[in-house]
């Protein structure tokens, strides 16, 4: 099974949302950085496309057809070239939302406080699981806090212009034709148009809204899909 769809929206753009909207509309399988903490042992393939450019990717995406949000959105140039049919959506929404969103859930995702580390250092002790996981989640802060916004997160301007920065860069690199820029906020009708689908009949799903990060996240770790 090959990847049709490849997501090149930044975490907190709706990424999730786009995960269920597209499973709705026949992608049965659209991997998103909750495989990943779910399935830790996946992590090697992130790995070995981060050193080497690309990755054994007919065994990561076994059975999937779309893939969005971290750990893709890195490597979106990569994905393209392994998989140059793919349509390419870029996830948008306005800057101001996505840095009170993304500061307030992946920024400060792990524990904050002396007590809450010494207590996370003790699970570890006795979760083999959780170590992997942890490792998945150190990744991505590193990937997109450290490399893409070189670690200038707290600079708001400086984080203003990387964000918009990746928009144009995606406009630059992918073809017209095979990209398209998404709000979600703006419903079915330019998916579908996009993809060539009928427009399901319920309203589109609104996911993972900042409030519910935590208890999401907790239970991904345990190796709950939610």
């Amino acid at each position: 099974m090959s990847i049709k769809i490849i997501g090149a929206g930044m975490p907190r753009t709706g990424t999730n949302t786009l995960k269920a909207c597209l499973e709705k509309l026949g992608y049965s399988k659209t991997y998103h950085m909750k495989e990943l903490i779910v399935h830790p042992d996946d992590l090697h393939y992130w790995k070995t496309l981060e050193q080497t450019g690309t990755t054994q990717w007919d065994k990561l995406y076994d059975g999937f057809e779309a893939t969005v949000d971290f750990p893709c959105y890195p490597w979106y140039k990569e994905h393209m070239k392994r998989y140059p049919d793919a349509k390419v959506i870029l996830t948008v929404r306005p800057f101001e939302k996505w840095y009170a969103s993304i500061k307030s859930t992946v920024w400060t995702a792990g524990p904050q406080t002396l007590p809450q580390k010494l207590a996370m250092m003790s699970k570890l002790l006795f979760n083999p699981r959780l170590r992997k996981v942890i490792k998945c989640v150190k990744l991505a802060k590193k990937m997109i806090f450290q490399v893409h916004l070189q670690g200038k997160f707290e600079d708001k301007a400086f984080a203003e212009k990387v964000f918009n920065q990746h928009t144009e860069d995606v406009k630059a690199h992918v073809p017209a034709d095979q990209l398209l820029i998404y709000d979600v906020r703006d419903g079915w009708g330019p998916l579908c148009k996009f993809l060539n689908v009928s427009e399901p009949s319920e309203a589109l799903p609104h996911l993972n809204k900042k409030e519910n990060f935590k208890g999401m996240l907790a239970e991904l770790m345990k190796g709950n899909m939610v």
